[in-house]
């Protein structure tokens, strides 16, 4: 029987009166069925011997969605219309992030995941997308608004000759969309390799390794639609090459 590979998941802060750690079962359920075990990561920022004993036993990394990344992180000021923040997540990610390029490591990052790791490749953030890009089309399909979050919203448009073009095998694809920043300035080692129909990046990857990041959630989609499920299978085969004998 072959050896699934070890998928760390930095968990998410929970903003109550008594803040605690979760993770949502659909990322979970979508790494397990596609042949990865999922290994849920503590946000153990001030402990980073810890974190790099975890990190050291991991074959792949995934970021998953959730709060605003700090603007203090690529040298911003918090604007009026940002959103909650959790920046004790931000630096576990930031760090799994930079030991995983550096190991060349899998990534595979989802809505917040894509804006995480541009900012941690040195890129940028638009704050809130209905503010800074009036001209866009709407991003901000959430469940609180009684959205359902499998409904395909709009299309994109995906890159040629790109990672993401390959496991897709097709230049459009129509996606669910739940968020309200996006990239403003690309990190130098991303290539953007698919685009909403106002010009937003929907899709990245590192030059150099595997590593992409999606705008949409496709954890949601995986169990009905095969491009989505072919996503998180080309992680898993990433992670599992990595493996080795």
């Amino acid at each position: 029987m072959l050896a699934r590979p070890i998928i760390g998941i930095p968990m998410q802060t929970q903003n109550t009166s008594d803040a605690f750690w979760v993770m949502r079962k659909q990322y979970i359920d979508a790494l397990r069925n596609a042949g990865a075990i999922p290994w849920i990561i503590p946000l153990l920022a001030d402990d980073p011997e810890t974190l790099r004993e975890i990190f050291d036993r991991l074959d792949g990394l995934f970021l998953a969605g959730g709060a605003d990344v700090s603007p203090a992180r690529y040298g911003e000021a918090a604007k009026p219309y940002l959103g909650a923040t959790d920046p004790e997540r931000d630096a576990v990610e930031t760090a799994f992030v930079r030991m995983s390029l550096d190991a060349r490591l899998p990534i595979f990052a989802v809505c917040r995941g894509l804006q995480l790791l541009n900012v941690a490749c040195g890129g940028s953030l638009h704050q809130d997308i209905r503010a800074e890009v009036p001209a866009a089309i709407k991003h901000d399909y959430f469940a609180a608004d009684l959205h359902i979050r499998t409904a395909c919203v709009h299309d994109i448009a995906v890159k040629a000759g790109t990672r993401i073009a390959d496991i897709f095998g097709s230049a459009s694809l129509s996606v669910n969309s739940m968020h309200h920043q996006a990239i403003k300035e690309l990190a130098p080692n991303l290539t953007a390799s698919a685009f909403a129909p106002d010009g937003i990046i929907e899709a990245v990857e590192a030059k150099a390794s595997f590593a992409i990041g999606v705008q949409w959630h496709p954890e949601e989609l995986a169990a009905t639609e095969p491009a989505m499920r072919r996503l998180f299978e080309a992680f898993t085969a990433a992670a599992t090459e990595g493996m080795g004998p």
